[in-house]
């Protein structure tokens, strides 16, 4: 008999204590064979404990995490990740290991699935097990879905010789059903958070479950509404039937559900006068009582629904992380994004104090801009190429960690994103959103971002759109957390917002003088050296007209088409497997 060498993530991968207690008692784990693993219910969860290591997190099975913080799109500065989405350049590779490793993923969670089946115990106590089996297939085909669209459909543990090694490609239609499915199962097998002992925080709930099929329901409504079928490769069957309205409707249900949930809570401590109004930067660090200046652990953070668990001994980050993270600057673009005080856009608020003396911007605004990005001082300059800004999100506080110790969890899906989630869905759903909906999702993160709520009133007074504020409030909350190229996907807007040059700081120009031009609109050279900007400067809009900033990335340089909207099937497995049909431009 094959050993079952994957049990072995269990102790290098996750680090749970109640885990760690399991090897104790059993034999080694290189004895392990089918004849003496799968026989009692520790066994089924030690199994499945091994699978959280598919969860997204600072060691990833995806590619670098730094593919996943929003690098090389519309938002950053930073393109030695993604250039080639962000570009529009992506290439058919020979391999793709986002589509192996989900796979092999896959493949796991169906050996868990066959075992079960044979299991001759009773079969209700490997519900949890099950439960994190069905949740961690779903959450791997989704991700296959994200970036290849429709995808083989595989639900047995397949041989050398199994059929379904050259089976057809499944419609994305089809693979959203058993996504679906699958988390329906989830749901129904996993316990709710209460229910879950402390030792085991961080495994998957039925809430966190709930979240995610949330978070799938309205990726593919909004995908249907606005792509259609216009990404779909040659051969495959549509849908079977309209279920946008449907999906938005079940996600609004969801996201009611985990929102009245009193076990989860927005990790707000703005109250703390040390904090300086920056929990959304500290919820991000949180290691221990001292990564922040509430003297806040990891056992206050209600708001992480679904995440990675680190631990400074068994599990650290082991990358670059902070090192890399001060190099993935932001744009001028998500800067003008976050509004004022008085809930209002830059180009509407008259609080808005414009670019002339360097830290004007920051001034007035919503307290994620100086949380996320650190404010501009009298240090900052153009001379290096740079676009001026510092991005803090994930960063550490107060201590000087040794590169690669780094220990706080990861946010996989958390409840600003449900709050987010549910207004977005309902709006898309009815064309309307009531201030009281609005009161109960969005605007507690507005409350804790210091800034007036969003009503229907504000919206119609300054000449707002509704929807465009709702993907703003997204936009901002979630900065680096790997959703702008997936949402501009879904909303059919990738083209025209990536299609544009990237720029840093406004510099200024004649008649708009700043800390980097004088009037006459020369630079001021201790500050801002314009040679070593190889793009030059840009007029572009912003929240006090047109103004020229430095350009890190001209628009004659980016090439974005509707093919970028997935990736190419990787060569080899259309190689190994003919009836592969490839994406449509590849």
């Amino acid at each position: 008999m094959k050993k079952l060498t994957y049990i072995a993530a269990c102790a290098c991968i996750w680090g749970f204590s109640s885990c760690a207690d399991m090897f104790l008692d059993l034999e080694p784990l290189d004895t392990k064979t089918d004849v003496v693993y799968f026989q009692t219910p520790e066994h089924f969860r030690e199994y499945a404990t091994g699978l959280y290591g598919q969860l997204l997190g600072w060691q990833s099975r995806y590619g670098s995490i730094f593919d996943h913080m929003d690098c090389s799109s519309d938002l950053s500065t930073y393109f030695s990740n993604n250039a080639d989405v962000g570009f529009g350049k992506i290439m058919v590779g020979s391999n793709d290991g986002r589509w192996d490793n989900c796979y092999a993923n896959i493949r796991a969670v169906n050996m868990l699935f066959q075992k079960a089946e044979s299991y001759g115990g009773d079969q209700s106590d490997l519900a949890q097990s099950l439960g994190e089996g069905y949740f961690f297939r779903a959450y791997s085909y989704f991700y296959l879905l994200k970036f290849f669209g429709g995808v083989p459909i595989v639900k047995t543990v397949l041989d050398v010789d199994s059929p379904e090694l050259r089976a057809s490609r499944n419609s994305r239609y089809e693979v959203v059903d058993l996504i679906l499915s699958d988390l329906d199962k989830a749901i129904e097998y996993l316990p709710s958070e209460q229910n879950i002992p402390s030792e085991d925080k961080g495994r998957i709930s039925k809430g966190g479950a709930e979240a995610f099929k949330a978070r799938v329901l309205l990726y593919e409504a909004t995908w249907r509404k606005y792509n259609g079928t216009s990404t779909d490769f040659e051969g495959s069957a549509g849908p079977q039937s309209d279920q946008v309205n449907a999906f938005l409707e079940e996600a609004i249900a969801l996201c009611d559900e985990v929102m009245a949930d009193p076990v989860y809570s927005l990790w707000n401590y703005n109250s703390v006068a040390a904090m300086q109004n920056m929990s959304n930067r500290y919820l991000f660090c949180i290691e221990n009582e001292g990564s922040n200046p509430a003297g806040k652990g990891k056992d206050t953070n209600k708001e992480f629904i679904l995440y990675s668990v680190y631990d400074q001994k068994t599990r650290p980050a082991s990358i670059d992380l902070t090192q890399t993270l001060w190099k993935l600057t932001p744009s001028r673009k998500l800067i003008d994004m976050f509004v004022c005080t008085d809930g209002l856009p830059i180009d509407k608020s008259p609080r808005f104090q414009g670019y002339q003396k360097r830290g004007d911007e920051f001034k007035n605004r919503d307290y994620r801009l100086k949380s996320y990005i650190g404010t501009p001082d009298a240090n900052t300059k153009l001379t290096g190429g740079n676009a001026g800004y510092t991005p803090y999100k994930f960063t550490l506080y107060g201590r000087n960690t040794t590169n690669k110790d780094e220990y706080s969890n990861y946010p996989v899906l958390r409840l600003a994103e449900v709050y987010l989630n549910y207004a977005e869905a309902v709006y898309e759903r009815y064309g309307e959103i009531t201030n009281e909906q609005l009161n109960k999702s969005i605007n507690k993160l507005r409350g804790r971002a210091g800034v007036a709520s969003l009503t229907n009133e504000l919206v119609t007074e300054n000449g707002l759109d509704m929807l465009t504020e709702i993907r703003r409030e997204r936009t901002v909350e979630l900065y680096m957390e790997g959703f702008r190229y997936d949402d501009l996907k879904r909303w059919g807007k990738l083209e025209e917002e990536l299609n544009e040059s990237r720029c840093g700081m406004v510099v200024g120009e004649a008649g708009y003088p700043t800390d980097f031009v004088n009037n006459e609109g020369n630079a001021i050279l201790s500050e801002y050296t314009p040679n070593v900007y190889i793009w030059g400067t840009e007029k572009v809009e912003t929240g006090k007209g047109m103004h020229a900033a430095v350009v890190l990335a001209g628009k004659s340089d980016i090439q974005v088409s509707k093919s970028d909207y997935l990736w190419p099937i990787p060569q080899r497995q259309i190689d190994l497997n003919p009836n592969l049909i490839q994406n449509p431009g590849y």
